[in-house]
């Protein structure tokens, strides 16, 4: 690996457009800072939806099958709609470098927003048979595509908004705020368990949380209309510095840092859906929990979750990033296994206990992870870069993993596969970090 490409090239542009870039109004950076989070927002309450009424979800588009193989099923739709996210990273990613990362972010949320709503008006196989399973595969596609801008888009965006010496606390608003729509679906999951019969969710329920999408989803795009683009991305714009092929500019000119950024990335695609998104279904099928039991444990850890993930965003201004990603690596690979082990037999409260260790452990990659990849990559080529290579990770590891731990602990009669796929993910993750540099001490590169 190429580690000599692994920390950004001085500022090339003239410092004039840094200095546009570190002291924007307050305004703007509030104003940016919404934008962001209700993108994200919008995107992962659509993700916690539907993974946390998987067993629903399950028996009505898949009533044929047993309850194992029909959750297999269902996950399986997961992680085929993650196929299309590196080719929307190149595309989106195209479109942020080239016209601008404003009109990306208000495009993406757009279709996110819509293909989300098409989901509550789907017909299910009780009504018209295959057809219901393959409409469904259809719009997670198109979700798959639309929400591979959104998470680098919005991170990019924030990185080259704010202060440099307080990029990390600014940027960890992305991951807080996919936090923020899972722990907004888990909450309404756990009310409609509690308000719903079970066939009243097999028959409406589990469409309520998909008609939501499109009111978030307009309010995010108005606001995102309204916004300025990056000083950065004008500056560069400006000088005409834009790169034409950003993807073909990627793959000749930093191979090194996307090896490190897809490595790296590999811990928070596996971690974050396993953690934070497969949990509650794993207690319920593996450790024998109720539903209701699982769902309010998941909300009190992603409340932890939200806290945490700011402090880690901070420290890492102070400590820097490196530093950061290689502890949590580390941290996972000793203590993943335990933890799991925990699990077995706890009471309500240590399940708790054990979800709010694992949220931060995952704080401390997802509160670095966005800022450190949105350094590593100059601002010619930083939103391809990092929706090209966060995407491919979570298209090979992060939507898979739900449907890997799944189908291992059914190979192996093993509950702890699991948690041994993420170890596995976390020794990628520590290697690559081994191999990059510092990047918090400097200020964005242009080129």
């Amino acid at each position: 690996m190429n580690t000599e490409r692994a920390v950004p090239a001085q500022v090339a542009m003239p410092r004039a457009s840094h200095e546009e870039g570190t002291q924007v109004d307050p305004k703007l950076l509030k104003r940016a800072a919404c934008a962001s989070f209700i993108g994200n927002f919008v995107e992962w309450f659509d993700y916690a939806s539907y993974g946390y009424l998987a067993t629903i979800i399950a028996v009505v588009f898949f009533p044929k099958t047993d309850g194992a193989t029909g959750l297999l099923a269902t996950y399986g739709v997961f992680a085929i709609s993650f196929i299309v996210r590196p080719i929307g990273g190149i595309v989106w990613g195209h479109v942020g470098d080239r016209i601008g990362r404003r009109t990306s972010l208000s495009l993406s949320i757009l279709i996110m927003s819509c293909s989300t709503f098409l989901i509550a008006l789907l017909p299910t196989y009780a009504q018209v048979g295959m057809l219901a399973p393959i409409l469904l595969l259809l719009v997670r596609v198109v979700q798959g595509f639309s929400a591979s801008g959104e998470y680098a888009g919005a991170a990019a965006f924030l990185a080259e908004y704010a202060p440099d010496k307080r990029r990390g606390v600014y940027t960890s608003i992305v991951p807080a705020s996919t936090a923020a729509g899972l722990l907004f679906g888990s909450l309404l999951v756990v009310l409609m368990h509690a308000a719903l019969t079970s066939e009243q969710m097999q028959s409406y329920g589990w469409r309520l949380p998909f008609v939501l999408a499109a009111p978030f989803g307009l309010i995010g795009r108005y606001i995102r209309v309204k916004l300025e683009d990056t000083p950065r991305f004008k500056a560069m714009e400006h000088h005409h510095h834009a790169a034409q092929a950003p993807i073909a500019e990627l793959l000749s000119k930093h191979r090194g840092r996307m090896l490190i950024a897809f490595g790296v990335t590999c811990l928070n695609a596996v971690a974050f859906y396993l953690v934070l998104s497969y949990m509650p279904t794993y207690l319920s099928t593996e450790m024998g929990k109720s539903e209701t039991s699982s769902f309010i444990a998941a909300t009190i850890s992603l409340t932890a979750y939200i806290g945490l993930i700011f402090l880690m965003g901070a420290i890492s201004d102070r400590v820097g990033r490196k530093s950061m990603l290689i502890g949590a690596s580390i941290l996972f690979a000793v203590l993943t296994v335990p933890l799991f082990k925990g699990l077995e037999g706890a009471s309500f409260a240590m399940i708790v206990a054990i979800q709010i260790a694992f949220g931060a452990l995952l704080t401390m990659n997802d509160g670095t992870l966005p800022c450190f990849l949105s350094e590593i990559f100059p601002t010619r080529v930083r939103y391809s870069g990092f929706a090209f290579c966060f995407n491919a990770a979570n298209a090979l590891f992060g939507g898979t993993a739900p449907l890997v731990a799944t189908w291992l602990i059914g190979v192996t009669g093993n509950k702890l596969a699991p948690a041994w796929y993420l170890v596995g993910a976390a020794g990628i993750a520590l290697m690559a970090m081994l191999a990059s540099r510092e990047t918090s001490h400097a200020p964005l590169a242009d080129e």
